[in-house]
């Protein structure tokens, strides 16, 4: 697993406590941070060096998951703000950056603190008493690859705008070519699996899926770039268990059941296992840097 970085900053929340959720739903949210998340790190690392974020930097991450890139970018000193649909994930990611403010010694002004909000409250998501705007916002869960274009992205991005200033840089990210993308094969199931059902909740990524997404919440392009975010597994069960916590085979499952979806998994990452039993299979990803009007 990527190395965790020493000093980040706590993100309290206004939110309240989150209801109850089912045990399987706690351990898909454990999965997804544990095994799965860190696989998009390089795409994390090579857009903040890209747009420099250092110390001083606002901040907002949509789909912030259970927190890594909020990490990432708060070891640069960041201030950070995310806002996520996933309560169990949510509250791992404040688990997390908890921990490591303990770690990294509890110094610094209050007001340099960020936040973590459910994705109703978006509009809550201010730096500060002041309302200072933000400097950059970021959409990590790849763009495009379910049905309908992840539809609750652009009214997130609508929400998101105002409150950062004109030509705040935006950053859509999304699967690469299908060709270059050895996960894709394995992704196909859930398609194959829910095609008699209609209900699929992933398909292979077209070439202008950012850009569609950014001219339909009003976004500049403005740049973009690939990098490399080879997935690797310690073992098989690992491997399944990460892809399922993505949610993608969600519908997959609800059509047939688990152990099918399972099973049709591990047989096609069999053809990526290596001989030392780790499953490793490189991927390209696709960010675009869009601009605020």
């Amino acid at each position: 697993m990527t190395r965790t970085l020493a000093q980040y900053h706590q993100l309290p929340s206004k939110a309240a406590p989150a209801p109850a959720v089912p045990a399987d739903a706690r351990a898909r949210a454990r999965d997804w941070a544990e095994i799965q998340e860190r696989m998009l790190v390089p795409l994390y690392e090579a857009v903040y060096e890209r747009l420099e974020v250092r110390a001083g930097t606002r901040v907002l991450g949509l789909g912030c998951g259970s927190g890594l890139a909020l990490v990432l970018a708060a070891a640069r000193g960041a201030r950070v703000t995310g806002v996520d649909a996933d309560q169990e994930r949510l509250a791992l990611a404040r688990e997390r950056l908890l921990t490591g403010r303990a770690r990294g010694g509890s110094g610094g002004r209050p007001e340099d603190a960020g936040t973590l909000l459910p994705a109703h409250r978006m509009a809550d998501a201010t730096t500060g008493p002041d309302r200072t705007p933000y400097d950059l916002i970021t959409a990590f869960q790849p763009v495009g690859s379910v049905p309908g274009g992840n539809p609750a992205l652009v009214p997130s991005l609508g929400t998101a705008i105002p409150l950062a200033s004109r030509g705040t840089p935006v950053v859509l990210a999304g699967w690469g070519p299908p060709e270059r993308c050895a996960t894709d094969a394995v992704l196909r199931i859930a398609s194959r699996l829910t095609d008699r059902l209609r209900k699929s909740t992933w398909r292979p990524a077209h070439r202008d899926d950012l850009e569609n997404v950014a001219a339909r919440a009003g976004l500049r392009p403005d740049g973009s770039g690939r990098v490399a975010c080879p997935f690797g597994y310690a073992d098989m069960r690992s491997a399944v268990r990460g892809l399922l916590s993505t949610g993608v085979y969600d519908g997959a499952i609800q059509a047939t059941d688990g152990r099918q979806v399972e099973k049709e998994i591990s047989e096609a990452l069999h053809p990526h296992m290596r001989r030392d039993g780790t499953v490793w299979m490189p991927n390209i990803f696709r960010y675009l840097i869009a601009r605020t009007p």
